[in-house]
């Protein structure tokens, strides 16, 4: 018996429903905004490093789109990258190779970077390449619903919430299963601005990260990558940072397989789009949603963390419906990202349309075309 609604998240791409090739018309919004999002210019030389599963109307769109802006398109189909590291004796001198030549990656994977060491955060600060990452996202599902908002107001969702929690003392998220866990000497993602070469950003945009110095308290995890949703409750005690106690059943049992050694909390992120799925999506889109909460366990290196490599056991844990503390403030009610209801958010969301409708955090509603920021709403 699950304990979760989501459940039946899909493990791969191999499990994500393909669409029909006329499907590739509804899809151009969202990969318009992907393109702005990258400042891709023409003549650029452009790579998409996609897996073998992922869906090829997707790849298609991506591809067609770039194309239509004069860059210069290569499409590089790679086997599905390991979870943890499994196989981290894998030769990826094509992969990385191509990565090398490339003024623009978009990078289709399921497990993405944190898991491939010639594809991690430092390999990718080191080059010249700026990389966008669809992590467990090239699908028809996330370009249909996260990947519409118009980024102006993804931009000042982020803004707002940097300028509340960049100098904040503490997160506490809880949630109705019993999660109550406290974040202090907090590190954030600053406001990214325009793409730079050496940057990584996920798409759909989704939230703020932060990285803590210490984390106490309880997690119950509804869903991560390493075990799905699981059959039983699970739950993750820390202190002084470090995961000190897993315990549930045969979900527990495959955690503290992953990473023998041990883990620690390398990072959080709240999600900002409420655009992004919840429903139906996979964990890597719901984590994304406004309202939402994740963070990232990952494992320790000779007993340490170790934040410059990767710890090659990263698994991130999902809470779909908590409610956040910011320095005791309310920030999110039940799942409810309470500043969708602020005049500077609405304000920039009427540039695209009627505000009610940009900002409501019901993801089934996809928004429609003339409000994905193409042009003027009207």
């Amino acid at each position: 018996m699950t304990i979760n609604p989501y459940a039946g998240s899909p493990f791969s791409y191999a499990t994500e429903p393909a669409v029909g090739p006329y499907s590739i018309v509804e899809l151009m919004p969202g990969v318009r905004n992907l393109l702005e999002y990258t400042g891709l210019e023409a003549g650029e030389r452009v790579l998409l490093l996609m897996e073998h599963t992922v869906d090829p109307v997707v790849v298609q769109a991506i591809a067609a789109a770039a194309a239509y802006r004069d860059a210069d398109v290569r499409i590089l189909s790679v086997p599905p990258f390991s979870p943890g590291g499994w196989d981290r004796e894998a030769s990826l001198h094509i992969e990385t190779a191509a990565f090398r030549e490339a003024d623009l990656v978009i990078s289709g994977t399921w497990w993405g970077e944190v898991h491939t060491a010639p594809l991690f955060f430092d390999q990718i600060k080191s080059r010249s390449s700026r990389f966008l990452s669809l992590h467990m996202t090239a699908t028809a599902g996330a370009l249909l619903t996260g990947g519409r908002l118009p980024a102006e107001v993804f931009y000042a969702l982020l803004r707002r919430t940097l300028r509340q929690m960049s100098g904040a003392r503490s997160i506490r998220v809880t949630s109705a299963r019993g999660t109550d866990v406290t974040f202090s000497g907090l590190t954030f993602d600053p406001d990214p601005g325009a793409m730079r070469p050496g940057d990584w950003r996920p798409f759909p945009y989704g939230g703020a990260n932060f990285w803590p110095a210490d984390t106490e308290g309880v997690l119950m995890i509804e869903d991560s990558t390493v075990t799905g949703v699981p059959e039983e409750s699970l739950r993750i005690t820390l202190e002084g940072n470090l995961v000190r106690k897993i315990e549930g059943g045969a979900a527990a049992e495959q955690l503290r397989r992953y990473a023998p050694g041990g883990f620690y909390m390398r990072h959080g992120l709240i999600g900002l789009n409420p655009k992004v799925r919840v429903a139906g999506g996979n964990q890597f889109e719901r984590e994304k949603h406004a309202g939402a909460f994740y963070c990232g366990i990952d494992g320790l290196t000779d007993g340490q963390p170790v934040t410059t490599g990767p710890g090659f056991a990263h698994c991130d844990c999902q809470v779909d419906r908590p409610t956040v503390l910011v320095d005791g403030e309310l920030f999110i009610e039940n799942g409810r990202l309470l500043m969708l209801d602020e005049p500077e958010i609405r304000e920039v969301a009427a540039r695209f349309g009627p505000p009610d409708v940009i900002l409501d955090d019901n993801p089934i509603m996809i928004l429609p075309r003339r409000y994905t920021g193409g042009g003027a709403a009207g």
